[in-house]
């Protein structure tokens, strides 16, 4: 470990245990594992990432994060953490994803979906330059009259391809909701005008009742949706609401996690095969799963690895697997942390717990 690592590990510690003692969460271990960066910090309080990939240069790719609170908003940083653009003053922005090309007057651009929790919308953004194009956002849970009801939280992107093109799909999940209709999903598409809007096209999901669903993460080339049920599970569903099947594939991570679970990220290493890493929030831990399931059982799923991490009370996580140069040149893990930061992990330090089996 070289100097400067040195330091910003002795600094994470120092704030891990100080946070460890005003919130009762577990300290962060000796042996975490240390960032490769650490993001400027937002105004408020950072919640979750996504990770936009460059079209021609992976080197140059952006990773976007909300700040959660009122009056705060979505921040795009650089590879090294630093803020190169900004959206503020949201009604409580939570949850946020990314999805590519979609087709507005025949032309192909990229967008951020996220959602806004007091405004009971989802905000689109066109990227890299976050651009509103929603005229203000589009309703979500509509008709819903219960208090937390309408508060969108979670968010993840399904896109499915096929000889027309392609299709965006939102899973939007809230504070609170019935079972079996906590989950909306919502078609994206653009009018003639250039405005986005949603259309809802299925309603689905199981929820325990116990606490909430906040984080999703959807498996695009299986086409399967994960998402949170917090201090339950974690539950898997077929991501196509043109399957029009809505039952419960698995029902994993019961037992694994110490309190709360939290962010899910999928590292992809070929086109069905890698790891689904489950914030252990309590824990200031990863647990790992492999994202093909148990070997003769897809929809079964044994614990790999729990790897300590550095970041604080983690919420939401996001991973990709393609070679960004520089630091990341097998991908990199982004993890909130508590400290209105974002942490990058290269994914070879990640790697090397899991071979290891760490907390198994």
């Amino acid at each position: 470990m070289n100097k400067n690592n040195k330091l910003i590990s002795a600094a994470l510690l120092a704030l891990g245990l100080m946070a460890s003692c005003s919130s009762g969460l577990a300290p962060v271990a000796k042996d975490a594992v240390v960032p490769t960066v650490v993001t400027e910090q937002t105004e408020f309080d950072t919640d979750d990432p996504a990770i936009w990939i460059h079209p021609t240069d992976p080197s140059q790719s952006l990773i976007l994060g909300t700040d959660k609170e009122v009056g705060g908003g979505l921040y795009l940083y650089n590879l090294a953490g630093k803020i190169v653009k900004k959206v503020t003053g949201l009604e409580r922005p939570n949850n946020v994803d990314i999805a590519y090309s979609l087709d507005i007057n025949g032309k192909k651009v990229d967008i951020a979906i996220a959602t806004e929790r007091k405004a009971h919308k989802i905000r689109v953004y066109s990227l890299p330059d976050l651009t509103p194009i929603d005229n203000g956002g589009i309703s979500i849970f509509e008709g819903e009259t219960g208090e937390g009801e309408r508060d969108g939280m979670g968010i993840s992107i399904y896109t499915k391809k096929d000889s027309l093109g392609s299709s965006i799909y939102a899973i939007v999940g809230r504070k609170t909701g019935p079972s079996g209709s906590y989950l909306w999903q919502y078609k994206i598409t653009a009018g003639a005008d250039g405005i986005a809007k949603g259309e809802v096209v299925r309603k689905f999901g199981t929820y325990s009742g116990k606490k909430e669903i906040e984080a999703i993460a959807v498996d695009n080339e299986l086409g399967y949706v994960y998402y949170s049920d917090e201090t339950v599970g974690v539950r898997k569903y077929y991501a196509d609401p043109e399957k029009k099947d809505d039952t419960e594939l698995a029902f994993f991570a019961q037992q694994d996690v110490k309190s709360d679970h939290e962010g899910i990220a999928i590292y992809k290493t070929t086109d069905s095969t890698g790891y689904i890493l489950l914030s252990n929030q309590q824990n200031n831990s990863f647990v790992v799963y492999p994202r093909e399931g148990n070997i003769g059982n897809a929809n079964s799923y044994t614990k790999l690895a729990d790897i300590p991490v550095s970041a604080i009370e983690c919420d939401g996580a996001e991973a990709t697997s393609l070679n960004l140069g520089g630091k990341f040149p097998k991908g990199m893990l982004v993890a909130m942390s508590n400290g209105k930061v974002f942490h990058y992990y290269d994914w070879n330090l990640i790697q090397e717990r899991i071979d290891k089996g760490e907390g198994k």
